[in-house]
Parts: structure tokens; sequence; C-alpha cells
């Protein structure tokens, strides 16, 4: 089974090129993954009749007993027959529908072929998990054919509506499969068939949950107005997705959970008022419609809500009419819409009033049509009367809600056959007034894959008996009443063969009283579901607009503290309402009290930064309450995390303050008391509760740290730095993805800098003034001296802020102590890189440290310096890391371990013994990662913003050398 489903997706993959090499002729080949299918299942119709299913299982995730479980029962099979038969046959019809050279015809012909086999695993899906895989793979590519001809706005449109009702239906139903997995103890659908779950309040919103997806899917109202719009779709999409598939997929799964969950009490109720509210309304519909293909897919949501209400009702004998219903369905609406097809194709038009004398001229056309529509009105002797009569039978003898149903489903059953007798009247007369319609003949490709569908209903009305064993043993999932039903073509006179009588001669009037009946249903319309649709998807974009036009201001204050503030109301509110705290033992107030007075002098800063009114001086004093954590560190004896702290705390300040520089020195007239106040009431809050949540959350542990047994590990290996360890080794590949992460994100956020806006642009070329001199040369011209004027023998400057920054903006004893500290704080970034395994540091404090070096020396002599210090790219140094941490991953793959698959050791001179291993190229990766993401921080927010402040400056002094 999984192979005959993968099979249609890798033919699926080569649909492109084989209709780019044999044109629409490629479809014959495509038709053959479903033509398998149906002989396998075709070969499986006896054991599974005789009750002995076909099963398939293979574990997917075990730790929540999820299995990748197919299987082939009565109800799978006859959905199999259909999915894989007509969808052989529509292939094959595709073949001649189309025209050469038609465009994008390899995609939708593995979109058709991979749809088939989405359905092919839903029907044979045993796993709620995977059914709901493969039904949302139906609603995604069912999106796609829909909207095939994409430059049509009305594709569009109905494929964005068809998407957006069926997968918010999939998305409650995946909610309902979780609780009715849970309440189960078990995925697997012939498991919760078999034992139930107790009836409950938690079971009650399952089941509505679930009935959402179904009835969306079927377009059951008031979920129905997606199918008709469905109708953009080419005509084999609508012969396929909308009479045998996609909209067969709801129908299946009330089918198939209704032995389970019929008893639970939304059940019955819902689909049988649904349904046939849907049977009802549709089919009214139906009778005031001109386009054939438009009444043929309402007559489709009319006939689905009678399905609905059969498979729902939860009893033996409706539920083998509901499985011969469904067959009939199949076998008499796909022809008709693939007639459709073929009259649109010969005729040029689908307006029955357009449409004259089709029938004499397309005389085979016409009696697939007649045969089919026949059925369709469960006339004798074809398989929708026999479908019928059992469905009139079962319903009868039912309980009450039954009965009342089987009444207005014979005014449906009237509908049913006025629609039908509109179509065919509509498709093939002649009218008179109307010219006939010149039409053009067909090719037996065209025919023959209707005329078989409609030659289906004809043998198996009377070879009912044939897969009546099938339905049988699909029945049997119910109590077997003492007189059951038996399927057979004529059961004699009786209540059955009344009602049927009742809806022909009804139907018929209606047909006859045809012009009456348009205009009073015009009258009586309700407003178009289509319209309601769009005036709510516009008052949701209008909604929206307004809701983040009003959150969405620009402020990040406001960002903030709506964050802080929904944080707080949360934490509080559990804190409330739980009370966590009983039982948990007192606090301990410090381990020493160095720790009291490193953290009263972090929280005086902290506070202090409410007070001051400069920018400046609340980056410095923020800043200090990182160096104060770093202390705790210090003094709690974890020297590596208090490096990376001191670190992490320095470039952020720097970056902090460059980002500063162009910003107001100070905080503004906005920062009024009461907002200061409301501010600093948040951010006391906030503290409180976080640290009142954690001691807490430190408080409730019950079970062994898992620090001791990393420790005692990597002490086994002759190691010391268990964090280094554990960033590196243990837990290696979440270290490989925050890098990532952080190189994308910093990456991302950088690279706005450098965007170039179309007004305002951050940056512009340099203004030409007369004589060939630039803005730019002219404000820089005072810091060059030409070398002819230089006196004395050349010598080598040690920074570059000499020729490239203005006097004012020097320090000559910053330059000189930067020139000094530049090499040891790069060889000291090089031992913390390389003491990691037994001392404090690492791969990312070094590269912290290296990157602060590089920040001094932009510091001390501007961007020239900067770009004098490191000539190369930020991006290679980034973009080398990464690849070299993830190089050393993979390669660490070779013999089933992550990261330490290979080690070196040996003797060197003046060096001794010396020991390496994968996990040192690891944090050579980190080291040179970070140090290319602080390069290019410091890069765009200070290189970049000195080279718009000198064009402005430049664009200053041109303006006065004009003047």
């Amino acid at each position: 089974m999984t192979l005959l489903v993968l099979a249609h997706f890798a033919v699926a993959l080569c649909a492109a090129p084989l209709v780019r090499r044999a044109g629409p002729r490629a479809f014959l080949v495509l038709a053959l993954p479903p033509l398998a299918a149906l002989c396998w299942a075709l070969s499986r119709w006896g054991d599974v009749e005789s009750g002995r299913p076909s099963t398939e299982t293979w574990s997917w995730i075990g730790a929540y007993d999820v299995e990748a479980a197919f299987r082939l029962d009565a109800l799978s099979l006859v959905m199999v027959l259909l999915a894989a038969g007509i969808g052989a046959l529509v292939l094959v019809y595709c073949a001649g529908y189309f025209r050469p050279g038609t465009r994008q015809l390899g995609q939708f012909g593995g979109n058709l072929l991979a749809f088939a086999g989405a359905m092919l695993g839903l029907v044979l899906a045993d796993d709620l998990m995977i059914l709901y895989l493969f039904w949302e793979l139906t609603t995604v590519l069912s999106f796609l054919l829909i909207g095939y001809d994409s430059e049509k706005r009305g594709s569009r449109r109905s494929a964005l509506q068809a998407l957006t009702v069926t997968a918010a239906g999939g998305l409650a139903m995946f909610v309902g499969f979780l609780m009715l997995g849970q309440l189960a103890g078990t995925y697997r659908i012939s498991r919760i068939v078999e034992a139930p779950p107790a009836p409950s309040a938690a079971l009650t919103v399952a089941v509505v949950l679930i009935l959402c997806g179904a009835l969306a899917k079927s377009a059951v109202w008031p979920l129905s107005l997606w199918l008709p719009n469905a109708m953009a779709a080419p005509t084999p999409v609508s012969a396929y997705l909308h009479a045998a598939a996609m909209v067969k997929a709801g129908v299946y799964l009330v089918a198939r959970l209704a032995p389970a969950l019929s008893d639970v009490t939304p059940w019955r109720p819902v689909l049988l008022t649904l349904g046939t509210a849907t049977m009802l309304l549709a089919g009214w519909r139906a009778l005031r419609l001109n386009d054939i293909k438009i009444v043929l897919a309402y007559g489709t949501v009319s006939q689905l809500g009678f399905l609905v209400v059969l498979a729902g009702a939860g009893t033996y004998d409706t539920a083998l009419a509901a499985v011969a219903m469904i067959l009939g369905h199949a076998l008499f609406k796909a022809p008709l819409f693939l007639v459709t097809g073929i009259v649109d194709h010969a005729a040029g038009t689908r307006d029955l009033r357009r449409l004259s004398g089709v029938g004499r001229s397309l005389p085979w056309v016409c009696a697939v049509a007649v045969v089919s529509g026949a059925s369709m009105a469960a006339l004798p002797p074809l398989l929708g009367f026999a479908a019928k009569e059992a469905a009139f039978d079962a319903l009868a003898h039912g309980g009450t809600g039954e009965r009342w149903s089987l009444a207005l489903i014979v005014v449906g059953s009237a509908l049913t056959t006025a629609y039908t007798l509109r179509f065919l009247w509509g498709a093939f007369a002649r009218k008179p007034g109307v010219a006939d319609t010149p039409v053009h003949r067909v090719g037996a490709g065209l025919l023959v894959p209707p005329a078989l569908l409609a030659l289906g209903s004809l043998v198996f009305g009377p070879g009912i008996g044939l897969p009546a064993g099938l339905f049988e043993e699909y029945a049997h999932a119910y109590p077997v009443p003492e007189h059951p039903y038996h399927l057979a073509l004529w059961h004699g006179f009786g209540l059955a063969l009344g009602l049927s009588a009742l809806a022909w001669a009804g139907g018929a009037a209606l047909f006859l009283a045809r012009e009456p009946v348009v205009r009073l249903g015009r009258r009586l319309a309700w407003p178009k579901a289509d319209e309601v649709f769009g005036r709510i998807v516009l008052g949701l974009e209008r909604s929206s607009l307004q809701v983040t036009g009003s959150v969405q201001k620009g402020s990040l204050p406001a960002y903030v503290a709506t964050v802080l503030a929904v944080m707080l109301a949360g934490l509080v509110a559990v804190l409330a309402t739980d009370l966590p705290w009983a039982g948990t033992p007192a606090p301990r107030v410090w381990d020493s009290p160095w720790q009291a007075g490193v953290g009263a002098l972090t929280c005086a800063c902290a506070l202090m930064c409410l007070l001051v009114q400069r920018r400046m001086k609340a980056a410095v004093l923020a800043g200090l309450t990182g160096y104060g954590t770093a202390a705790l560190y210090i003094v709690q004896g974890a020297p590596d995390l208090a490096l990376t702290q001191f670190g992490v705390e320095t470039v952020s300040t720097v970056v902090l303050v460059l980002v500063l520089r162009r910003l107001p020195v100070f905080f503004g007239d906005s920062q009024k008391i009461r907002r200061r106040l409301t501010g600093v009431l948040l951010a006391l809050g906030s503290g409180a509760v976080v640290a009142c949540a954690v001691w807490l959350a430190a408080g409730a542990r019950t079970a062994e740290p898992a620090g001791a047994a990393m420790t005692e590990e990597t002490a086994h290996h002759g190691l010391k730095d268990v964090v280094a360890t554990i960033l590196v080794d243990y837990r290696a590949w979440d270290t490989m993805g925050e890098s990532a992460v952080l190189a994308v994100a910093v990456l991302g956020v950088t690279s706005l800098l450098y965007v170039h806006r179309r007004q305002g642009r951050a940056a512009s070329p340099p203004t030409r003034l007369p004589g060939g001199v630039t803005a730019w040369s002219l404000a820089t011209s005072r810091l060059r001296v030409p070398a002819k004027y230089r006196q004395g023998a050349p010598e080598r400057s040690w920074l570059v802020a000499g020729d490239t920054l203005a006097p004012e903006h020097r320090s000559v004893v910053f330059e000189v102590v930067a020139r000094l500290v530049f090499h040891p704080i790069l060889m000291l970034s090089v031992y913390l890189l390389l003491c990691a395994e037994n001392l404090p540091g690492g791969g990312f404090v070094g590269g912290l440290v290296a990157g602060v070096a590089l920040t001094i020396r932009y510091l001390a002599g501007g961007r020239h310096e900067l770009a004098a210090a490191a000539p190369v790219h930020p991006g290679f140094f980034t973009g080398l890391g990464l690849a070299l941490s993830t190089g050393v991953a993979l390669v660490g793959l070779a013999d089933g371990t992550v990261l330490h698959a290979f080690t070196w050791h040996g003797h060197l001179p003046l060096i001794g013994d010396w020991h390496a291993g994968t996990a040192v190229l690891f944090d050579l990766g980190v080291y040179l990662l970070v140090l290319g993401v602080v390069l290019d921080v410091v890069r765009a927010l200070g290189s970049k913003i000195d080279q718009q402040t000198e064009y402005r400056a430049g664009l200053a002094l041109a303006g006065e050398e004009r003047r």
C-alpha cells in the first residue's frame, strides 16, 4: 500500500518532462499508477469481502503511539475503487480534452496525479495523524487544481475560497483528532471503532470539531459555498475532485467514525439536520441556474447532504444504503461532469439558453448523459434507483429523527429529478425559437471514459448483488437488526417505491413549471453565499487594519510594555490561583555576603537608569547591570560564564553607544511623569514576579540534576570545563543550530542598513561640483596631505587615523593604547579558544574578545582604521565559521557519533604533549562565526553611519563653496 501511494507521487514528479515530450498523450502514462491501484484493489476484493482486511504498519512517532498504518477493509476498498478507477479514466479523458501546447499542462497533470495519490493514502490510512496528513495534502492540491488558470481572477479567488474553508475545517478537525486519540488511548482508527471512548464532555467537543472538518470538506451547509465556485477549475478536475474524490472525503470520514461515535449526543442531530438542509437548499438553487456545470455543482452539494444523512444515521441499514449511494453517486455524477466538458468543448458554451439541438448532433454523448441522469434521478433499472430504494427503506424503519429526515429527503429527491431534467433538457434538447448550436465531432478519447462510468450505473443496477457482499461487510460494524435489508433492484410494491414515484412526479411537475419556479426562486433567494463570504473577508481585512493601526504604532517602549504587561498578568494569575509557594522551602538569601553586595550594587545601577535624563548615561548604567551579573557568576564560582557575560556585555554596550550617536542626547519631553511612573511600576512588578517565579521553579525541583552526570562524564575524559564540553560535544547540535540562527538574525538586521529606499536613501553617490571636485573629496581634503609636501624620510605610522580623522576627533593616547593592546587581545582570544577543555574559555568568548579588539581599533581610528585592521568582509568569517562547524558535525556522523569521532595526540618540541579533537575544530567555527557577527555589527552601525555623516558634512561644505 505504501508503495502504491508513493508511486503516484513519484510519477507525478515526472509529469512535466513527460508532457513536454509527448504532449497531452502523456496523460495515458500518468493513468498507470491509478490503474495499478485499481487492479490491486480488485485482487483483494475476495479477502476483504470475507472479513480479512489487509494491513501495513510501521512506527512513525513511537513515543506517542503514532504509526504510519494503512488498512484495506470494505469501506476503504470501495473508496479505492472510486479514487483509482475514476482517477484513471479522468486522466485518459485529459489526453483528449487538452490541446497540445496548453499552458502549464505538465504541472496540471502532476498535481492531478498527486491528488489521486493523496486521496488513495487518505482512504487507506488507519491512523488519525496519517489521515490528517493526506487530508491536508488533498486540500493543498485541490487549491492548485482549482486555481490552474491563475491568470483569471475568478480562478484565483475560487481556489483561495476553497482553501480557506477546507483548511479552516481541517485545523478544527486536527484538534478533534488529538482529543479523540487521547481519550481513546490510541490513534489507530480500527482500534477506536472496536473500542470507542466513554462519552464525556471532551468527547462531545472532539466530535463537533471533527464534524467541522468533515462537513467543510464535503461542502455541507453552511460550509457549502466553496464547491459551486470551484467549477472555475477545468472539467476533469470537477469530474474527479467534486464527484468521486475530494468531496467524498468528508462523507468517508463520517462513515468511518460513525460506528464509534454515532451514539455521542451531537452526532446524529447535527448530521441529520445539516444534511437535509443542504439537500433542500442546494436542490432549490439548482432549479434557477443557466450554466449546466453550475447546475451539476449544486446538484452535487445536494447529493452530498443526502450522503451525510445516510452515513451519519448510525444503523446497519443506513450504512448499507450509504455505501451503495456513494458508489452510485460517483458513477452518475462523474460522467455527467465529463459530458459537460464535451458539450463545452464541442459547442463553446455551457449556457442552457444558447444550447439547442446538441443531442441530435452528438447522439452518443446524449445517450451517456441520459443514462447517467436517469441514475441520478433514481429511475429503474439503474444503480441510483437501487441505492435510493435502500435509503428510503432504511430511514422509514429508523427512529423519529430518521423519519423526519425521510420526509424532507423525498422533497429533496423531487428537486433532484427536476434539476436532472433541467440539465438534460438544457444541454441536449431542441428549444423553440433557438437555432441549433453548431458543434464539432469529438473523438473516442473523450467519449469512452464517461461511457464506461455510465455503463457501470447500468450494470450495477440489475447486478447490485455483485458488490452487495462488500457493502454488507462494512455494515456489519453496526448491530445487525432482526430483519436486515438486502440490496436488490426490485423489492416489490411498497413504501419505498411509492415515495420514489412521488419524488418523480413532483420533480416532473417542477420541471414543467420551470418558468414560474425560476421567478419564485429569484424572489425567495437568500443572499448568495459567495457574496456573504466576500463581505466577511472584507470585514476581517478592515478590522485587522484597524486593530493593527491601533496597536502597531511604531513605538518600541509600547511594544516592550505590552509584552511585559501580558507576562505579568499571566504569571500573577497563575500565582494567585495555583498557590505554588505552598510547601516550597524558604529561600536562601545568599550563599555568601559578596553576593548580597554585588546584587545591591546591580539593583542600584538598574534603579539609577530611571532617574537619568541623558541616553548615554542610561546606556552605561544598563551595561553596569550586566557587569554586575558577571560579578555574581564570579562569586558563585563560574568564571567561564562570567567571562562570556563580560564579553557579551562589552560588545552590547558598544553597539548601544553606536546606535545612540544618531539619537538626541536627552530622552525628550515625551518622558512625562505619569508615563515614567507607569514604566517604573511595570518594570519593578515584572522583575519581582519573574524573580518569584524563578525561586518557585528552583524550589519545586524534585528530580536529581543532570549536571552531576555530565560532570562525571567530563571528568572521565580528563576534562574540567563542563560548560564548554556541553556546548561543543553533548549538545553540539543545539549549539550549531543557535549559531545558524545568530548568523541569519545579525545578517538580516545589519543588511537593513544597506537597503536603498526609493525616497530618502541611506547613502547617495557623491555630488559632482565644478572642476571635477566632489562633496566627498571636499569634506576630506583637509585630512589628507599630498606626498610631495611631506618632509623627511618615509616612516610607518601606527594608525591611519592621522590621515583620515579630523584633529578634534582624535585621541593620541587612545590611539597608542589601542595599537599596543590590539595584538595581545588577539592572542588572548586564541588562548581562550584553545584552553576551553580545562580552563575557562571557548570559541564563543574567544570570538567576542577578538571582536572587542577590532572594536577598539575602530573606536580609536574610525572606519578606515577598521578596514585596515580587518580587510576581509565580515560575511567571510561568518560563512566560514558556520561551514566549518556544520562540516565537522556532518563528518562526525561517519562512525555514528557527533563531533567526537576523531582525535589526535602527539608530542612537539618546546610545546610538549598535545591533544586535539574535532570538538576543537567545531569551536574554531564558533569563534569565526562570532567574530564575523561582531565585525558585521560594528561595520554596519559604526562605519556605515560614519560614512553617512561624512557625506552630509561634505554636502554642507559643498554648499558653502557654491555660495
